[in-house]
């Protein structure tokens, strides 16, 4: 057995306030296994993207998570479940006022390719993204166009307000 106290858990840089992976704090070897706290705005990921090889679960603990996905965005509240299959593409949200906290859980581990689209004003259209450290800015990740290498986002440890760069 592995217990731990998910406030033990370092806060990991994503575009949600509060993001503690707690995959390797309990060992998992089969199931990915996330904790996040997202304040209005924020979101679960970088981009509306897919996993070619994981399923996806989200668990609504409180507030009202909005997913888009190719039909169309879906909410879900709290003390309900979403999932996404394989190569479904969706993007979480919190679009409301309140805050948002969820448990993110994978299975497989392993993500396989993972297609990420995010918007390109220089190409003007939602293209595959590559996300890396910044290397300008300690604590920083950044999104770029795979098309024209173009920044499409910019997020900071502590202030993930990193939509438009």
């Amino acid at each position: 057995m592995k217990r731990v106290r998910v406030d033990d858990i370092e806060n990991s840089l994503q575009p949600a306030a509060v993001m503690r992976p707690l995959t390797d704090a309990l060992g998992l070897t089969d199931l990915a296994l996330n904790y996040y706290e997202l304040e209005p705005g924020d979101s679960f990921a970088f981009a509306y993207h897919s996993h070619e090889v994981q399923e996806e679960a989200f668990y609504v603990i409180s507030g009202t998570a909005t997913f888009e996905t190719e039909d169309g965005p879906v909410e879900v509240g709290p003390d309900e479940v979403v999932r996404f299959d394989r190569d479904e593409f969706q993007r979480g949200w919190n679009r409301g006022d309140e805050s948002v906290r969820a448990l993110a859980l994978g299975a497989p581990l392993e993500y396989g390719n993972q297609q990420k689209l995010r918007y390109c004003a220089t190409c003007d259209a939602d293209t595959d993204t590559d996300l890396r450290a910044a290397a300008d800015e300690e604590d920083a990740v950044v999104a770029e166009c795979v098309e024209c290498g173009a920044e499409t986002g910019r997020w900071y440890r502590g202030s993930m307000d990193g939509e438009v760069p």
